[in-house]
């Protein structure tokens, strides 16, 4: 039975009802609309609080990736990673569609082949990260999120205090989260929460792109823009 998803976020104090923006930019185009109505539920994970049962393999591991944007980061996971099973999350429309198109050519969007591997989560990730069970989780990415810089969005950033103990509670001890971002102001406060809490340890830092992490276009516009990005693993203690 597919999730419900008008079952409430999972409350968290000092966290709003949702860490997202819009969920729409432009219209969509009937392709768009298509990939929505016929693969996005193909595709769609039907079982969080078995998450393994929604995949036709038997997986060595299963990651989560938070915001997937266009979707480069999450179908370059999937190819390299063949054996792994990822969950990767995404609320906003066009985000979807750019990552399904990639997937299934036109007019094939109910009958074309799926990853066995991947499977979407087009809702609040913290409904999905609360219906998890325990430990279930072996790398969690987090990959040059929303930087809501203004102090009074501060509370939506998916990095947050109040919500480090459930993420905790779904990485298994010694599973890594990864964290990129290229904003100034994202840095800094990646630095200050994770430096105080006693969840995660840190395992790597660099300022360069670190081998083995495939690259996105969110990285490739901070580039562009002159702006560094950093990279972060932190391990689940």
């Amino acid at each position: 039975m597919p999730y419900d998803e008008t079952r409430p976020a999972p409350p968290a104090e000092g966290i709003p009802d949702r860490l997202y923006g819009r969920r729409r930019g432009h219209p969509l185009r009937p392709r768009q609309q298509r990939l929505l109505d016929l693969t996005l539920p193909r595709l769609t994970l039907a079982t969080p609080a078995d998450p393994r049962a929604s995949f036709p393999m038997a997986a060595e591991s299963l990651w989560l990736e938070v915001g997937f944007g266009g979707g480069e980061h999450a179908l370059e996971l999937a190819r390299a990673n063949p054996g792994t099973a990822l969950i990767a999350s995404e609320v906003f429309e066009n985000g979807l569609c750019s990552l399904l198109t990639q997937l299934v050519p036109e007019g094939e969007e109910e009958t074309g082949a799926l990853p066995p591997n991947l499977r979407l989560w087009p809702q609040d990730a913290r409904h999905l990260l609360a219906a998890l069970p325990d430990a279930a989780l072996d790398r969690l990415f987090l990959m040059f999120p929303d930087p809501w810089p203004k102090a009074r969005h501060a509370k939506r950033r998916f990095t947050h205090p109040a919500l480090l103990p459930l993420l905790a509670a779904k990485l298994r001890p010694g599973a890594e989260w990864r964290i990129a971002s290229d904003d100034p102001t994202y840095q800094a406060w990646v630095d200050e929460v994770m430096g105080d809490q006693p969840f995660f340890t840190l395992a790597e830092h660099h300022d360069a792109h670190p081998e083995g992490w495939p690259r996105t276009r969110y990285e490739a516009k901070a580039l562009r823009e002159g702006r560094s990005p950093r990279w972060w693993v932190w391990k689940r203690a």
